[in-house]
C-alpha cells in the first residue's frame, strides 16, 4: 500500500534522498535512529578552479589476475570537479554544480573495482550467507518512535512513483512516494519480486547495507575521488564517462530519462526505469553504467565546501571525505556522497550522469533507484 498521507509524513524525521536531481531534498519516510603506489604518481601545481589538467594515469601493474568481476583501475593523478554552470539560475538541471566545484587535483592509488553495480543476485547469495535483513525490511519499533500509530510502524521504503500527467518540478512528493513492504526483493511493494531481475542493480539500499555487503564480500564501498577518477575512465574534463556528446553516433550510452519529467519516459534508450546492468558500453577502464541507471554509494561524508578545502591544500592524495557531515540545507542529517546519477536523470531537472556531478543521501535512506558497487584496494590505501 502507498502511503502519503500527513501521518505517515510526520511519523519519523526527515531523510534526505537524492531524487531525480542531484540535490539533497527532505522526505518524510521511515529511518533509524541517527545515530603509494610502486611506481610514483608525478604531482604538479593545481591548477585553476574552472580548468582541467591532464589525468597522468599510474604505471603501477594490477597485483595478479583481476578478481571476479573486477577490473584494474591504474590509479593516478588527476582534476577533479565540474565546470562553473552558465546559467546561475538552473538549480536543477544541467548547470546545477554549485558542490561540485572549484575544480582541484587528486592522486589515487591503484585499486580493483566492481565492473558493474552489485546485482541482485550477488546481494542474494550474501543475504543467504549471512541472513542479514536491509534496513528496509526490519521494522520500527515503538521504543525508537514513541509518538508514533502502531499501525504506521511497517516496514518499507521510497518508489518513484510518477503521476499521468506534467506537474510542477517544485514539489517532488509529486512523484515520490512512501510504500509499505518495499525493499530490495519487492523493488515496488507487495506483488513485485526480483524474479527473472537476478541480473538488475540491487535497490533499497542504505549506507549501513551497502557496507555490510562490502564487508562480507572482502572489499569496501569506494571513496568519492576513487569513484571520480575511476569513472572518468583517464578521460580529462569530459562531460560524461564516455566522452563529450551525450550519445555516440547515434548510440544511447547510458539509462537515463527521456520524454517529459516526471510523468512520461519514453524508453527512448531502450529502457523505461531501471535496466538490467551492462546494457550499455563500458567506459575506457571496463566500467557499465557509471553514468545513469542507479544512483551508488561512496564512503565520503557530504559537505558542499569539501572541495574548497582540497583546492586549498594542492594536490591531494587518496582524500576519504570531510571528517564530519555538514549539509546546510539540512544541517542535521547526516549525508554521504552519492554518484553516477540513475535512470530519472534529466537535464530538465536533474544531469548527474555529467560525471564530475554529486549527489547525496542520508544514510539510512534506500530507495528504489540507489545502489551502489565496490572497490578491492591492493594494500596500501
Amino acid at each position: 500500500m502507498t502511503k502519503q498521507s500527513p501521518a505517515r509524513k510526520w511519523l519519523i524525521p526527515v531523510i534526505v534522498i537524492v531524487l531525480a536531481g542531484g540535490a539533497g531534498i527532505g522526505f518524510n519516510v521511515m529511518r533509524s535512529k541517527p545515530a603509494t603506489p610502486e611506481t610514483p604518481t608525478p604531482m604538479s601545481a593545481a591548477p585553476a578552479s574552472d580548468e582541467f589538467a591532464p589525468t597522468i594515469e599510474s604505471q603501477e601493474r594490477p597485483p595478479g589476475s583481476a578478481p571476479e568481476g573486477m577490473v584494474w583501475i591504474p590509479g593516478g593523478e588527476f582534476s577533479m570537479g565540474a565546470r562553473s554552470p552558465m546559467d546561475s539560475n538552473d538549480v536543477v538541471g544541467m548547470q546545477a554544480t554549485t558542490d561540485s566545484r572549484p575544480i582541484h587535483r587528486v592522486a589515487v592509488d591503484g585499486f580493483w573495482m566492481d565492473a558493474t553495480e552489485v546485482t541482485n543476485e550477488q546481494f542474494d547469495r550474501f543475504t543467504k550467507a549471512t541472513r542479514y535483513i536491509t534496513v528496509a525490511e526490519r521494522t520500527p519499533t515503538a521504543a525508537d518512535y514513541p509518538t508514533a500509530a502502531p499501525e504506521d510502524l511497517t516496514p518499507g521504503s521510497v518508489v518513484f512513483a510518477p503521476p499521468d500527467h506534467a506537474v510542477p518540478l517544485n514539489d517532488h512528493f509529486q512523484w515520490w512516494a512512501w510504500v509499505d513492504g518495499a525493499s530490495w526483493r519487492k523493488p515496488t511493494g507487495s506483488g513485485s519480486s526480483i524474479k527473472g531481475r537476478e541480473k538488475y542493480p540491487v535497490v533499497h539500499i542504505a549506507y549501513e547495507d551497502a557496507q555490510a555487503y562490502a564487508k562480507w564480500a572482502g572489499k569496501r564501498l569506494p571513496t568519492e575521488a576513487e569513484w571520480e577518477f575511476a569513472a572518468r575512465g583517464g578521460l580529462s574534463g569530459a562531460l560524461y564517462p564516455w566522452g563529450d556528446n551525450f550519445k555516440e553516433n547515434g548510440q544511447w550510452m547510458a539509462n537515463v530519462h527521456q520524454g517529459n519529467f516526471p510523468n512520461i519516459d519514453t524508453g527512448a534508450d531502450a529502457f523505461v526505469g531501471i535496466a538490467a546492468v551492462a546494457k550499455y558500453p563500458p567506459n575506457n577502464y571496463g566500467l557499465y553504467d557509471v553514468g545513469g541507471n542507479v544512483w551508488e554509494w561512496t564512503s565520503d561524508w557530504y559537505r558542499p565546501d569539501y572541495y574548497t578545502q582540497l583546492a586549498a591544500s594542492g594536490v591531494a592524495r587518496n582524500p576519504k571525505g570531510p571528517t564530519e557531515p555538514f549539509d546546510p540545507t539540512e544541517p542535521t542529517e547526516k549525508k554521504r556522497v552519492h554518484r553516477g546519477g540513475s535512470f530519472l536523470c534529466t537535464e530538465q531537472y536533474c544531469s548527474r550522469y555529467a560525471v564530475g556531478t554529486r549527489g547525496k543521501g542520508e544514510v539510512t535512506t534506500g530507495t528504489n533507484h540507489l545502489g551502489f558497487r565496490c572497490v578491492m584496494p591492493t594494500g596500501k590505501t
